[in-house]
């Protein structure tokens, strides 16, 4: 059975440098950065008080934006949104935005072939920790019955369902950092193999919690750089001292080629490759083989060679380990041709948003395609002092300015805690 054609016909995001496909792909080519003092709670204790917030988001209003609804469908929207925890806000918003740009109509002809893969990293922190807080101070009466449904990871692919009639496949796939990623990925294959014909696929997070920035902080992850927000997130720089935590989510409206085709549908790439594997080393230090393996399979599955490619959207979260490990990795499966100034180049656009954590591969995958579309790669910033073991790999980092490229083919790389790792191939078309 031959695989068939995917497309992406929508795209959706919520980001800390902005919450439309516009603004914030203009921030990250202009290198403008969305990191900044932490807002969401009281920092002050914290060896990190910096972080990618949302910002000037109301669900309600982001949900309706563009749209003439009545007050009562308003008043339904509103009443449901506040039972649900920010990061199913921002998957919603980001998903519809993408459904409404794709222009699809879901028919009762059509239902059961359109479905959703949205999953978080983490999920519904900020309500467990607020319940948690609840029941021990007021006892288990005084719990929420909409608790479970407002917190768990697969209410972003659940509530985009319910909302817009999508009856098809139905999924919540949850893999760290990853998750993006694999939804997409794992999306585009059940399209190739017919289980439907169109899937809204990616990831959301609302991290800035305050359990899961003292956790990061702990682990010594993350960077301290609480003086200078701008310039803390730094790929690849010498004084690269950890990642910065972030919110959002990044969606795509993927569907089989044909099916977009007749119904005149505006086609803005093709997913052309996916790859998966397991570092198989240990649960927050990547290995470097399991990227490597990643990127090869999603090569293989894509039918290119290293050639073929022009950009790479890294993972490239500014730890020390991380960010050597995958550009030696990135050096070995493509070989001198990563070498070659202007017909190859890699950045990092965690160096502005930060690291969104399970809604990172579907916001990087928008901006490898909007890199792809605009001929423009964006740049890796604060990258003054490169790595000398990274420097020695020759590679083109982007650094500070973006650079214009004749882009063909390029690819987006997530890799999470456990060693979970991804790499998605896009087209231009």
């Amino acid at each position: 059975m031959s695989k068939r054609r995917v497309v992406v016909t929508g795209m959706g995001i919520i980001s800390p440098v902005g919450n439309d496909i516009a603004t914030a792909w203009k921030n990250v080519v202009e290198g403008n950065t969305g990191i900044g003092p932490v807002t969401d709670f009281d920092a002050s204790a914290y060896a990190t008080r910096i972080a990618g917030e949302v910002r000037g988001f109301d669900p309600v209003e982001a949900y309706f934006a563009g749209t003439d609804v009545p007050e009562d469908d308003r008043r339904s929207i509103a009443k449901d949104f506040k039972r649900m925890d920010p990061f199913i806000h921002y998957g919603i918003v980001a998903g519809t935005h993408a459904f409404r740009q794709s222009g699809l109509v879901i028919t009762e002809e059509n239902a059961g072939r359109v479905g959703v893969a949205a999953g978080a990293g983490i999920g519904g922190l900020h309500t467990i920790e607020a319940t948690a807080l609840e029941l021990a101070e007021k006892g288990p009466r005084k719990v929420s019955p909409f608790f479970v449904p407002s917190s768990i990871i697969n209410m972003v692919a659940g509530n985009l369902s319910i909302y817009h009639g999508m009856k098809g496949p139905n999924i919540a796939l949850v893999s760290a950092c990853t998750t993006a990623a694999h939804n997409i990925g794992m999306a585009m294959r059940l399209i190739q193999y017919g289980d439907a014909d169109a899937m809204l696929a990616g990831g959301a997070e609302f991290a800035t919690t305050p359990t899961a920035m003292a956790g990061f902080c702990s682990a010594k992850a993350m960077s301290t750089r609480n003086d200078d927000p701008a310039h803390a997130s730094r790929p690849w720089d010498t004084g690269r001292d950890g990642f910065l935590l972030s919110n959002g989510a990044g969606m795509l409206m993927l569907e089989e080629y044909e099916f977009a085709k007749a119904r005149g549908a505006n086609i803005l790439a093709e997913i052309i490759g996916f790859g998966m594997s397991g570092d198989a080393y240990h649960i927050t230090a990547p290995s470097g083989d399991g990227a490597e393996l990643a990127m090869r399979n999603a090569l293989h599955d894509a039918g290119l060679k290293a050639e073929d490619v022009q950009y790479v959207n890294a993972h490239g979260t500014s730890t020390p380990v991380g960010d050597l490990g995958e550009a030696k990795a990135i050096r070995s499966v493509f070989g001198e041709h990563a070498t070659k100034k202007g017909k190859f180049a890699v950045s990092s656009t965690k160096s502005v948003t930060g690291h969104l954590l399970g809604a990172a591969g579907g916001v990087e995958a928008i901006f490898t395609i909007m890199a792809l579309r605009d001929g423009i790669i964006p740049p890796t910033m604060n990258l003054v002092d490169v790595d000398p073991e990274v420097a020695a790999l020759g590679m083109d980092l982007v650094p500070n300015k973006a650079e214009k490229a004749d882009l063909t083919v390029a690819v987006s790389n997530s890799f999470g805690f456990g060693g979970t790792n991804g790499t998605l191939a896009f087209r231009r078309v």
